[in-house]
């Protein structure tokens, strides 16, 4: 345990190091929110894939592969198509229209293109945004607690603030640029450990041959890719393949975008984000399976990736997965904690009730905020939610449903009106909420980005082409 908490001690020491290093950046709004559209595509590339990942890659998706075996690799597909389209649909349209209006946010974006007396553009955007981020952040506090526990003799409430507590206080102390480089750290983590943990499962299993014998002998729908229990084979492939669908609005991720030096950083980010991602995914998958094979019969299937660390490998390894468990949850913490304030202080107090103060108070306010957000998701974080896996999932879709046809719409149709948007975004996101509390069981489970995004591109569409029909009549 002694090596283990070292080797932790050291790790936080690095992200505090970081932290400092980064604070000159934090005294403007784009400074602090976008690290001043400054980053290089390596930093773009791996912030952008540890953040979409989260504690819900090492916890829940490992534990999804423990849970379903093969069929869990149909995720693996869907997050590298979306992340695919992402980059080639979204991310240079993006980052183009971001600078050409100053946008700092991603309501920035959405509001640039109309004249919104009201601002009910931005005041959907933040009300989902807030909602959305603080369910998230609880997810991930609870990742948090559940890692603690697992590695180490402590309370899972302990875990949480623990955590908590490193977490909160790098991203007030060095904002998005501190936020961006210990991502590349932590991505870096994840990568070493997605390799190393489900290659250990198979190698002390007794290679892959084994594996495939003993989920046989459990179950061998394990082994099929296609055998959905309870429900249409089509409806369960479509569902993982769609968690995909909301890299392409969720705003944590667009930000990304919009914060990259130059079109060429792009360009060369998304080769890199893409080959990173697979591996990530697909060593989550992975691990699970064989740890399935290796260690059957556990109570909680999200703890599979801290047993396997912990039974496979020395005590110093030991520690440095705990960190790499603990990398996936703070990568997308971080960023959410970042996303909740900007859409308060910058969309909110800023644009919408029109502040006069400086670029430097607001991003003082904007500190604060991330402290009172992150608090509030501790506390909830406390009651932990069973299932990081639905947990998560439910705050993607809604997100993505929310924001992804609204931004294909605002790059890519001439004839989007200020309507579409705001019934797209909003119609988007109660789809998806809707679907999830009152119709998901009644259809074998499909998920529920899947008719939001429906909703969300055909509202957007529908009513922009018929308010700018009304308009030019």
């Amino acid at each position: 345990m002694t090596t283990t908490v070292t080797v932790l001690i050291v790790y936080l020491g690095i992200l505090a190091a970081l932290a400092i290093w980064s604070r000159r950046e934090t005294h403007t709004l784009s400074g602090f929110y976008l690290a001043g559209k400054k980053l290089p595509y390596w930093v773009v590339a791996f912030s952008t894939n540890a953040t979409g990942e989260s504690g819900w890659l090492l916890l829940g998706l490992s534990g999804m592969g423990y849970l379903v075996g093969m069929q869990a690799y149909w995720v693996v597909v869907g997050e590298i198509l979306g992340i695919g389209l992402s980059w080639w649909v979204v991310s240079r349209r993006l980052k183009k229209l971001g600078d050409e209006t100053d946008s700092i946010t991603v309501p920035d974006v959405l509001a640039s293109k109309f004249h919104d007396k009201l601002h009910l553009i931005r005041a959907a955007a933040v009300l989902i945004i807030v909602v959305m981020v603080t369910t998230y952040v609880t997810a991930q506090m609870v990742s948090t607690g559940k890692a603690f526990s697992s590695f180490l003799p402590m309370e899972y409430k302990t875990g949480v603030l623990v955590g908590s507590v490193f977490i909160i206080g790098y991203t007030f102390v060095g904002g998005y640029k501190a936020v961006s480089y210990t991502d590349v750290v932590q991505g870096v983590l994840m990568l070493l450990g997605l390799i190393a943990v489900p290659a250990a499962a198979i190698i002390a299993t007794g290679g892959w041959g084994e594996v495939k014998t003993s989920l046989q002998y459990q179950d061998p729908a394990l082994l099929d890719m296609f055998a959905f229990a309870g429900k249409p084979a089509l409806i369960g492939i479509a569902s993982f393949i769609a968690i995909g669908l909301p890299f392409l609005g969720v705003p944590q991720l667009l930000i990304r975008y919009m914060s990259a030096r130059d079109d060429g950083e792009i360009k060369k980010a998304r080769i890199m984000s893409l080959v990173v991602l697979f591996i990530f995914t697909f060593g989550a998958v992975t691990a699970g399976v064989a740890g399935r094979a290796l260690y059957p019969g556990l109570a909680d299937h999200e703890t599979i990736f801290p047993v396997l660390s912990s039974n496979l490998f020395p005590p110093v390894i030991s520690g440095m997965l705990l960190v790499v468990v603990l990398s996936a949850i703070m990568s997308t913490v971080d960023s959410l904690l970042l996303l909740a304030s900007s859409s308060v202080v910058r969309d909110t107090y800023q644009k919408m009730m029109g502040s006069p103060d400086s670029d430097e108070r607001l991003s003082n306010y904007g500190k604060l905020l991330t402290v009172v957000i992150g608090v509030i998701a501790v506390l909830l974080g406390m009651r932990e939610p069973k299932v990081i896996f639905d947990f998560v999932l439910a705050s993607w879709s809604g997100l993505g449903s929310a924001f992804g046809p609204v931004i294909i719409g605002i790059l890519y149709y001439k004839r989007i009106t200020w309507l579409g948007v705001l019934c797209g975004m909003l119609g988007g996101f109660a789809m998806s909420v809707i679907w999830l509390m009152y119709f998901k069981d009644e259809f074998y489970g499909l998920y529920e980005a899947i008719p939001g995004f429906l909703a969300g591109f055909i509202l957007t569409f529908g009513v922009s082409y018929l308010s700018s029909e009304k308009k030019s009549a």
